[in-house]
């Protein structure tokens, strides 16, 4: 008998012991936890993809910077000339994620911020309702090979969607 409670009484306190145990930081647990599903989710993104139109090539090129960060070079290129070009950031920020496009010629060369609002395993999208136009940016991974980026919203008082099918290289 006396074995037994003995038995039961180490039990139990090893029990309270372990439960009682200070985690060494359980928010950058779940933190890690969540840049890493964020990160798989937008992996997909990284490499080279191609649009070729009578108007001109489409070229967007992403590597993965880190767990928590994307980032890209796009251009338009129109017999020869660069019409367009920016960079775009795609950064975890606390528990949310950012696309974040800088284009030269447009909100004096900043930074816009497009939080992301949905993702799934083959779509991610961004939104920024104050922005001009877009307000909306989303990509969709059709297939390992072919991509789409969307961009959509108000413009000139109108809704307005573009959208930019790519071929990886």
């Amino acid at each position: 008998m006396i074995k037994k409670t003995t038995l039961m009484l180490s039990v139990a306190l090893t029990t309270t012991f372990i439960s009682c145990q200070k985690k060494e930081n359980p928010e950058k647990e779940v933190n890690e936890l969540k840049t890493f599903k964020l990160r798989e989710k937008a992996n997909w993104l990284v490499g080279e993809g191609e649009n070729t139109k009578k108007q001109g090539i489409i070229n967007e090129r992403w590597v993965q910077e880190n767990d928590s960060t994307f980032t890209a070079q796009s251009c338009f290129i129109t017999n020869k000339d660069t019409v367009h070009s920016e960079s775009i950031v795609v950064k975890q920020k606390g528990d949310s994620l950012y696309y974040i496009p800088t284009i030269k010629t447009q909100n004096g060369g900043k930074p816009i911020q497009f939080k992301m609002i949905d993702a799934t395993e083959n779509q991610l999208v961004f939104e920024n309702k104050t922005h001009d136009f877009p307000q909306k940016i989303i990509y969709v991974k059709v297939s390992n090979n072919n991509l789409i980026a969307e961009i959509s919203g108000i413009k000139d008082g109108e809704e307005t969607k573009e959208s930019y099918p790519m071929k990886r290289k």
